[in-house]
């Protein structure tokens, strides 16, 4: 299900990550906080990936949603891949192909839920009534189906959240990406949270990697790694 790729062999896998490191420059010299990080994943699976704040799990992510490019290795994502793309055609990939759910919901504090989660589609004009009706009926299967005009400082935190997983799926994206999406949540609504993401993950069958420091969410998914020294490894104790 999550395997190591040989040096120059690209397998048929929707998301494929080869020898991927990121290196950051200092006074003293370049940090590497990743170091060679290979695998692949296919739609249905799911990753968490844990370890200690400033261990780079969130550049990992930011790497994997195109949001900034690796020193070295590469990313291909439904054989595409996206840093040989130019910028207004990346921007287009990332839109069509990736969804990201952070630990704050950056939500637009002037739009009803109903205009966040339509957010996204506004890239290719003005949103289509299918698209409409799919902003819907994921309000509805988040449970935010009597919120549609309400804006995000009438929702409590775990409701803007669910208005996030809503419009990071609004585009059906390959690769959903989620930092630490029940950080800033009591236990009870991270719960909540959690149930509702590995659900909308069932249902959508697209590819989840999700970073937390919550073991408690970790040992949901499929697969558990940690980043460590940057190698992502098993995890020892789960």
């Amino acid at each position: 299900m999550w395997e190591v790729i040989p040096d120059g062999f690209v397998p048929m896998a929707d998301l494929v990550v080869e020898n991927l490191t990121k290196q950051f420059p200092t006074r003293s010299g370049p940090v590497e906080v990743l170091r060679g990080i290979s695998f692949q994943m296919n739609r249905g699976q799911s990753l968490a990936v844990v370890g200690p704040s400033g261990s780079g799990k969130s550049t990992l992510l930011h790497i994997l949603g195109t949001l900034e490019p690796p020193s070295a290795g590469r990313v291909i994502l439904d054989g595409v891949e996206p840093a040989q793309l130019r910028p207004q055609e990346l921007a287009a990939f990332r839109n069509q192909k990736i969804g990201f759910v952070f630990q704050d919901a950056y939500l637009l504090p002037q739009c009803t839920v109903l205009e966040n989660v339509l957010m996204p589609t506004l890239a290719q004009g003005s949103a289509k009534p299918q698209v409409v009706e799919r902003a819907k009926e994921l309000l509805d299967r988040v449970g935010l189906s009597d919120r549609l005009g309400h804006r995000p400082g009438e929702l409590s935190g775990g409701q803007r959240q669910r208005v996030a997983l809503a419009r990071a799926l609004i585009n059906r994206p390959l690769l959903l990406l989620a930092d630490e999406p029940t950080g800033n949540l009591d236990r009870t609504t991270a719960d909540q949270i959690a149930d509702l993401l590995l659900h909308l993950h069932q249902q959508e069958q697209m590819i989840l990697i999700v970073v937390t420091h919550s073991l408690r969410l970790a040992r949901r998914l499929h697969q558990v790694r940690q980043l460590d020294q940057g190698l992502l490894k098993e995890l020892t104790e789960v």
